[in-house]
């Protein structure tokens, strides 16, 4: 059977060519650790209901499209499987007989009900990597439970500490926790492959939005024998390093350490406060942050956020702030070829993000568009009928 052999797959080979991936999950953690792979060579195959996957359905101005979907699932085939049904089921168990990587986000359980739980596919397939994106786990009090991004960030203590002092808890859009837990993925999946080629036997693995929100926090999640439970006391810089209002728009600086105060404050004709012993540290400044920020600020609102940028930007870690439209035209983002034109049967075409890991000898396929929903269906499903019809016959004209 050649249901891997994608015709889209163009361009130099990439670290992970050969080996083929079933993404049965949704949303973005699973999906977007499978275009991870796809970026790096995988044959991908996108598994969805009937109903399609759920991001298909987030609002989006784009016409017959949504832009999330397509930014999360580039470098995939397409196929629907009504997992419910003996006839599909037995082509995913087809594919999964082939695969090298089968990654979903099913809750405990419906995998088994479904019949495609890790125990019947490791015995279908020794070699298959079994990876499940869960809530919360496989096991404990919270297990059964689903779960998602914002949820994780305001169970987690995220969304608590991203609130201003004082004030309440604020959510960090972009789904951090989702696409943390998508590296996790693919780093994952990387490394059980990497085993496999030593001892040639698959493995489950799995990956959580917990384990996701918990490791993004492991400067935070350290607590000392007998200390008292207050994470955030550490964990601010004391009000020079953050954002900053200038004349015209917003400016981000960092000058924690002692270089980059120095630079600063040599920059912004503020020398005297590096000379000062009363400032030389980060925790020193933040004792007497309501002493700094009012003269940084006001030395920061003479000129514009770009103009900062430009006369700090060489000697202090520094940033306009910028909206995402900016981006697509960013030099630095032009310079390392982030962005790609990908042909679209319905959008003629669009930018998006590509590449995302950067090899020197193994680069990587081209990317190629998000599938349409069922887009790949002839070329998969009917190789499998026919493969089995084939089989079936041979198995006819030859008993025993």
């Amino acid at each position: 059977m050649t249901a891997f052999r994608s015709p889209k797959r163009t361009g130099p080979a990439g670290p992970l060519t050969g080996i083929k991936v079933l993404d049965l999950s949704a949303y973005i953690a699973g999906p977007y650790g499978c275009t991870l792979l796809a970026d790096q060579g995988a044959d991908v195959i996108k598994v969805e209901p009937p109903t399609g996957d759920n991001l298909r359905q987030y609002p989006s101005t784009l016409e017959g499209e949504n832009r999330a979907f397509l930014g999360v699932n580039r470098s995939k085939r397409g196929i629907v499987l009504d997992l419910k049904q003996d006839g599909d089921r037995r082509i995913l168990l087809d594919l999964a007989a082939e695969a090298d990587v089968l990654v979903h986000n099913f809750r405990p359980g419906v995998a088994e009900r479904l019949g495609i739980g890790h125990a019947t596919l490791e015995a279908l397939n020794p070699r298959l990597i079994y990876c499940v994106v869960t809530g919360y786990g496989e096991t404990g009090p919270l297990a059964g439970r689903a779960g998602y991004d914002q949820v994780l960030q305001a169970m987690t203590g995220m969304s608590r500490l991203q609130g201003k002092a004082g004030g309440p808890p604020e959510l960090t859009y972009g789904s951090p926790v989702d696409y943390y837990a998508a590296a996790l993925v693919a780093g994952g999946v990387a490394s059980a492959l990497f085993e496999r080629e030593r001892s040639g036997v698959g493995q489950y693995v799995g990956v959580s939005l917990l384990r996701s929100a918990m490791t993004m926090q492991s400067a935070r999640m350290v607590q000392g024998d007998g200390e008292r439970h207050d994470v955030a006391r550490d964990m601010r810089s004391g009000g020079i390093t953050g954002l900053h209002p200038t004349a015209e728009g917003w400016l981000y600086l960092s000058a924690n350490t002692a270089r980059f105060w120095a630079a600063l404050c040599e920059r912004t004709g503020l020398a005297a406060l590096a000379a000062e012993p009363r400032y030389d540290t980060v925790k020193k400044r933040a004792v007497h942050a309501d002493e700094l920020v009012p003269r940084l600020r006001s030395v920061l609102l003479t000129r514009s956020a770009e103009a900062w940028e430009d006369l700090l930007a060489d000697a202090v870690p520094c940033s306009v702030v910028r909206s995402v439209e900016d981006m697509f035209e960013h030099p630095q983002v032009v310079a390392e070829e982030l962005m790609a034109v990908i042909p679209h049967a319905g959008l003629g075409s669009y930018r998006g993000v590509t590449r995302s890991i950067k090899f020197s000898r193994t680069t990587g396929p081209d990317p190629f568009a998000a599938p349409l929903l069922d887009e790949d269906r002839q070329a998969l499903r009917g190789g499998y009928e026919q493969a089995r019809a084939a089989g079936g016959q041979a198995r006819a004209e030859h008993p025993g």
